[in-house]
Formats: C-alpha cells, structure tokens, sequence
C-alpha cells in the first residue's frame, strides 16, 4: 500500500504563503492520481486539490486561484503551493490517492494567524 510523507506546514501570518510537499512510496506514483486534503478542528477531512498522472488538476472553490498543485515523478513527490492564506484555511494538510486509501499519514499542521 502507497504511503506517504508530508512536509512543510509551518505557522504564518494571513496573506503569508506556504509550500507543502509530499513524498509517495510507491513505484507506481506517476500512473496515480493525488490529492491534498485538509482536515480542520471540529470537522470532516476535505479534499482541496488533486492531480492526475496526465497532469490534469482540479481544486476545491475555496481555494482556486490562492492554491496550486504540481508533481515531479522522478522524485515521487506532489506539492501544494498556497498563497494569500487565510484563517480558514488552518488545518492538518494530508496528502493521499484519489480516490482515498484508508492509510492516512501523520500530515502537516498548517496555521493561518488573524
């Protein structure tokens, strides 16, 4: 089963921005189509951006036009750039297949400061 290993949350300021990384254990990462999930205090994990093998992304409204996802296969790795964050977007960051697996990583905590 794919794992994989988030990186890159930090604590900043709204308006501040932040690149996340995730790297993927599988071999066959660059046929996968990945996404980024957030989950924040008091409520269900969401799905914010995604990725597919051909490069093709698709985001969640909150976020178009601040978030954007890219990929290296060589380096099994997806990122998620975010700028012009807000306290909403305050969250544990995750990244996973798409649809999900059930194995789920430690995440990245991500805080958004008014």
């Amino acid at each position: 089963q794919v794992q994989f290993v988030e990186s890159g949350g930090g604590l900043v300021q709204t308006g501040g921005s932040l690149r996340l990384s995730c790297v993927a254990s599988a071999t066959s990462f660059s046929s996968m189509t990945v996404g980024w999930y957030r989950q924040a205090p008091g409520k269900q994990r969401e799905l914010v951006f995604i990725i597919s093998s051909g490069g093709g992304t698709n985001s969640a409204v909150a976020v178009k036009g601040r978030f954007a996802i890219s990929r290296d296969n060589a380096q099994k790795t997806v990122y998620l750039q975010m700028n012009n964050l807000k306290p909403e977007d305050t969250a544990v960051y995750y990244c996973n297949t798409s649809p999900s697996s059930s194995y789920w990583g430690q995440g990245t905590q991500v805080t958004v400061s008014t």
